[in-house]
Order: structure tokens, then sequence, then C-alpha cells
């Protein structure tokens, strides 16, 4: 009986799953198929949304200033990041396609964690971008070359890297022994670390020690580079109203971004009444929520943007009208 028992318990020490099931919002039931709807319409939104922006600021000449690259930038981070799960989800909740492998699950987190920071660094460009046009008029061209830009940039992007790098690495290290039924619509890291059978605590700490080195630090720059600007502009008398509608603008898109972040991320880490539905939709709502009203609000907010979109529906729409009759 020992000999047996030791071999039974030397079998699950060394197996390990190698595909799992997303099982993300089951408790619903017979409901979960009319998810399809909502998410679908977002996601539609979300692609025609960036891909109308994307195209105005390639397209149009008088768009292709630093601010305006940056924000086409965005508009791609945001066209590509619901492409990495909304589809699965979608399969998921009509036709029950659940079932993905453990390196799947691994490249689908990598992706997800690499545009989803780039997000992030994006808005710090802008903040610097912002900073250079208010507190340093006479320099800005020269500080926004992009020999000099890349100064500024390299440092985020080699942080980001070697942060996923070693959450995703350290995931893919972890024996998944008691259960494959990941309670998540696409793999979030600490969704797929919590099924472990082992010590997780060094991942729980990777995942920490990331949130405060990328977006809880981003926040803080960006915050403490819009106070000089406040600062600079009070000083000076000046009214720079359009920098400070643009500040303004990614003062938005920043808050609605952290606080979904921020509410998905506690409520695994802390003890709350939040069911797997939530915590499933404020997860869901964190990548896809910015993805479609991102282009929105920088289309209504940025005066460039909107004269040129307001000029492309004017010729868009009679040409329709008329193919039409």
């Amino acid at each position: 009986m020992r000999t047996l028992s030791s071999m039974q318990d030397l079998y699950v020490q060394n197996f390990s799953f190698i595909n799992f099931k997303l099982s993300g919002f089951h408790n619903l039931g017979e409901w979960r198929p009319f998810l399809f709807i909502p998410y679908l319409f977002m996601f539609l939104l979300s692609t025609t949304s960036n891909s109308i922006l994307i195209y105005l600021i390639i397209s149009q000449k008088a768009l292709h200033s630093p601010m305006c690259v940056l924000i086409g930038l965005m508009a791609v981070v945001d066209l590509s990041l619901p492409i990495f799960f909304v589809p699965n989800m979608l399969l998921s909740f009509l036709f029950n396609w659940n079932e993905i492998s453990l390196v799947g699950c691994l490249v689908q987190m990598f992706c997800l964690l690499c545009v989803g920071t780039f997000q992030s660094t994006l808005l710090v460009w802008m903040a610097l971008d912002r900073f250079f046009a208010i507190c340093r008029p006479l320099y800005y061209h020269k500080y926004m070359q992009m020999p000099n830009f890349l100064k500024y940039i390299i440092v985020p992007l080699i942080r980001n890297i070697i942060l996923i790098v070693t959450i995703v690495s350290s995931a893919g290290k972890l024996f998944f022994c008691a259960a494959n039924e990941i309670d998540h619509c696409f793999c979030e890291h600490m969704a797929v670390v919590q099924l472990a059978c082992g010590d997780i605590s060094i991942n729980n700490l990777i995942g920490l020690v990331a949130t405060f080195l990328i977006p809880t630090a981003d926040f803080v720059f960006i915050t403490l580079s819009y106070l000089v600007i406040l600062g600079s502009v009070l000083k000076s008398g000046k009214s720079h109203l359009k920098a400070i509608n643009t500040c303004i603008t990614h003062i938005i898109v920043m808050t609605f971004t952290l606080t979904f972040a921020l509410i998905a991320f506690l409520s695994y880490r802390i003890r709350n009444n939040f069911s797997s539905n939530i915590r499933v939709f404020l997860s869901t709502m964190y990548l896809l929520f910015p993805s479609c009203f991102n282009p929105i609000i920088y289309g209504v907010r940025t005066k460039e943007i909107r004269e040129q979109f307001l000029k492309f529906m004017n010729r868009v729409l009679p040409h329709c009208i008329n193919n039409a009759s």
C-alpha cells in the first residue's frame, strides 16, 4: 500500500494538464450565449472606430504631427488588443468552443500583456509630448525628433519586456495537476496561476511587482508631469488651452483604464464579495472598454482629428447615397 501510495504521489507531482477549458460566465447557464450580442457590438465598435482613426491619421497630412502619430499608435493598440481574445470568446458563447492548450494560453497571455503595457507606455509618451509642447516650446521639435525621443521610450520598453517575459515564463513552469478549468474568458495571469498545485507566492509577487513598476509607475509619472504642466501654465499666465485640453483627454482615458485594471487586479488578491461573473466582466472591460471609446474620446476632443473626420464624412456620405440610389 505504501508503495502504491508513493507511486500515486509521484504521479501527481509530475502530472500537469496541457489543455484547459475557458469557462467564464458559466454560472449564467442558458443565458450565457446571449452575451454574444453586447460583446460582438463592442468588438465591431472597436474595430470600426479605430480603423477609421488610423486611416485618417495615415491619409491626412494635417494629422502628421507627433501627438496625432501617438494617437494613431494608440489606435493600433486598441485595434489589436481585442483581436487576441474577443473572437475566441464569441465562439465560446455561441458554440461552447472553449478549449485552449497550455502553449496557446501562454502565448495569449504574453500578447495581452505586451499590448496592454504598451498602451500604458503610450500614455507616458503622450505626457512627454505635452510637457515638451508647453514647458519647452522652443525646443519641442528637437525633443520630438525620433533619435532624441528614442532616449525616452527605450527604458519603458525594456522594462515592459523583462517583466512580461518573467511573468509568462514563471507561469509556464507551474504544474497544473488539480484542475484544468479556467474561470475566465481568456488566459489572464492570476486566473491561470490559481490552478497550479504548488506554491504560487513567487508568481503572485512577480505580478505585484509588475503592477507597481508598469501601470502604477506610469500613472505617477503622468500625474507629476501634468502637475508640472499646470504649474508652468499658471506661472506664465499663457492660455495653452489646446494643450491643456489634450491633457484632460489623457486624464479621462487614463482614469477609465486604470480604474477597471485596479478593480480587476485587486479582485484576485483581497477578500471580497465579487462573484466570478463580476470579476470576469471587469477583466474583459479593462481590455475592451478603452479600445471602444479611446478613438471616440480622441476624435471628439482633438480639434484636428474632429475636423478631418467631418471632412471625411462629407466626402463619403454623398458618395454612398448616390450609389444607393
